[in-house]
């Protein structure tokens, strides 16, 4: 076949066909360009939905609890008052009950979507594995306690105070010192036993209860003299436990002052969001108004050290 001259209009076309051929080898097409703002434009949004889930990661949703959609909250039994009422935690009424409830419902849970396991006080700070999300039973933060399980920051902040019986010597003590002579109990593993050790320090041995109500048998039976336990509950044993006892003092706030905090297993990070939780709850004013509500009491006199 005979071939045909090349005219100037054709060897222009080719001229560009071949450069851009060289471009695409390049990488230099649109098509690159439009690849790059695409991955480009990509970013934000991947960045935002992981900013999105990072803000988020205390919404209901996103928690992992020991039950899914199921909050499970640990305390003693019985459950005293004016922590809890008649012995029923699901009730939310009492302190306690009532600031489990506050969280919860913060968190996203419905009074339906929380389950109460019982978890005895002195077993709740071993270490090891929990059946519970947290517990929430008077228990004080200590660094002690802290080395085998993890606390959410405190809801409340409370003195030491010593019940007798109203026709008791010691009935009359107003001082630190003059404690010293009297004989005192407490409850085993707790601040109370701790403070009467470490603050009041007695000439005779400390009487150690597995439970307030062996401590409150004991006061009555005369096997001691005085209990041990933080003000609230002082207010309760006098008001509905001991017929004749009395709130004999309590202590001035010390300096690292007896707060209350909820127990975690090591490691949950749940902590997290409750502290989140309790911290709206006081910037709201709502945790005072439940502390108003379930602890005032009448003015129970202060000891001073001589």
């Amino acid at each position: 076949m005979q071939r045909l001259p090349r005219s100037p209009l054709m060897v222009g076309i080719a001229g560009t066909l071949a450069a851009g051929f060289v471009l695409v080898g390049c990488g230099g097409s649109p098509a690159g360009d439009e690849a790059s703002a695409t991955e480009t434009s990509a970013r934000p949004a991947a960045q935002t939905v992981e900013s999105s889930i990072a803000v988020n990661r205390c919404a209901k949703e996103n928690l992992t609890t020991m039950v899914p959609g199921t909050l499970t909250i640990g305390t003693d039994s019985p459950a005293f008052p004016p922590y809890f009422v008649d012995d029923d935690p699901t009730n939310g009424q009492g302190f306690e009950s009532a600031v489990a409830y506050a969280v919860a419902a913060d968190l996203g849970f419905t009074p339906t979507e929380v389950s109460w396991v019982v978890v005895p006080f002195t077993t709740s700070f071993l270490p090891g594995e929990k059946e519970f999300d947290f517990d929430i039973n008077q228990i004080s933060i200590t660094p002690a306690r802290a080395e085998s399980v993890d606390f959410s920051r405190g809801y409340y902040s409370v003195n030491q105070a010593v019940v007798g019986l109203v026709d008791s010597p010691i009935a009359s003590v107003t001082t630190v010192t003059g404690l010293k002579e009297f004989r005192l109990g407490a409850q085993a593993d707790t601040t109370n036993l701790e403070f009467i050790e470490q603050t009041v320090r007695p000439n005779t041995d400390t009487s150690v209860f597995g439970t307030i109500s062996e401590a409150t048998s004991a006061l009555q039976n005369d096997q001691i003299d005085g209990i041990v336990v933080d003000l609230p509950t002082a207010y309760t044993l006098t008001a509905t436990e001991i017929a004749n006892g009395e709130i004999v003092g309590q202590f001035p706030a010390q300096d690292d002052a007896d707060q209350f905090g909820m127990l975690f297993a090591q490691g949950n990070p749940l902590v997290t969001c409750v502290d989140e939780a309790l911290a709206r709850l006081t910037q709201s004013g709502e945790l005072q108004r439940l502390q108003d509500t379930w602890l005032a009491g009448i003015t129970a006199p202060y000891f001073t050290e001589e």
